[in-house]
C-alpha cells in the first residue's frame, strides 16, 4: 500500500499518515523508534520514495532519523484488510513449512485437494493475497493440520 502524505501532529503526539487511497490513519510518538521526547521533537516528516512510498522518514531536532512503515501503521490500527491479509500469510508459512514435512509428494497434494499444480503454487505463494480462508484451511488439512478459530474478547475493548 502507497502512502501519499504525512502530518506531525504535536497536539496529539502523533503521526496523521495517509494512503494513496484516502484513508488517514494515526501512528502515536510511543511506538516510533526512536520516539519524539519534550526536547527533541521532529524536526522534519516525509513519504519517504526510497522506500518505496511504503514509509514515513522522520526527523528528529537532535539529528536522530526513524522510519514508520505501512505496516506498522495498519496493525496498529487493527485495519480489517490488513489483519486478514497478516493471517493468510501465517497460513501460508505454515503451510510451506508442513508440505515437506508431511510425507505427501505434491502430486497426491494436488491429488487430494482437487486441483491443479498451478493453483497449489498460487496457494503456496506468501505474496497471493487473493486466495481464499477456506483453501488454506483445506491444504493446511490435507497436510495434517487442525485450524482451530478462536474468538476472545479484545483488550481494547474490554473493561
Amino acid at each position: 500500500m502507497k502512502l501519499r502524505r504525512v502530518a506531525v501532529n504535536n497536539r496529539k503526539h502523533q503521526l496523521d499518515i495517509t494512503t494513496a487511497a484516502g484513508r488517514t490513519y494515526p501512528f502515536p510518538y510511543v511506538r516510533m523508534d526512536p520516539a519524539p521526547e519534550p526536547g527533541d521533537s521532529i524536526d522534519d516528516a516525509y513519504v519517504d520514495r526510497e522506500l518505496g512510498n511504503e514509509a514515513v522518514t522522520y526527523v528528529l531536532q537532535s539529528g536522530s532519523e526513524g522510519a514508520v512503515h505501512v505496516d506498522h501503521v495498519l496493525e496498529y490500527n487493527e485495519d480489517p484488510t490488513y489483519l486478514q491479509e497478516l493471517l493468510l500469510y501465517k497460513l501460508t508459512i505454515e503451510a510451506l513449512r508442513r508440505i515437506d514435512s508431511c510425507g505427501l509428494s505434491r502430486r497426491e497434494v494436488m491429488r487430494r485437494l482437487g486441483t491443479s499444480s498451478a493453483q497449489l503454487y498460487r496457494l503456496l505463494d506468501t505474496t497471493n493475497t487473493r486466495k481464499s480462508m477456506s483453501q488454506m484451511v483445506a491444504l493446511l488439512h490435507v497436510l495434517g493440520c487442525n485450524v482451530d478459530v478462536v474468538v476472545s474478547v479484545s483488550e481494547k475493548t474490554s473493561g
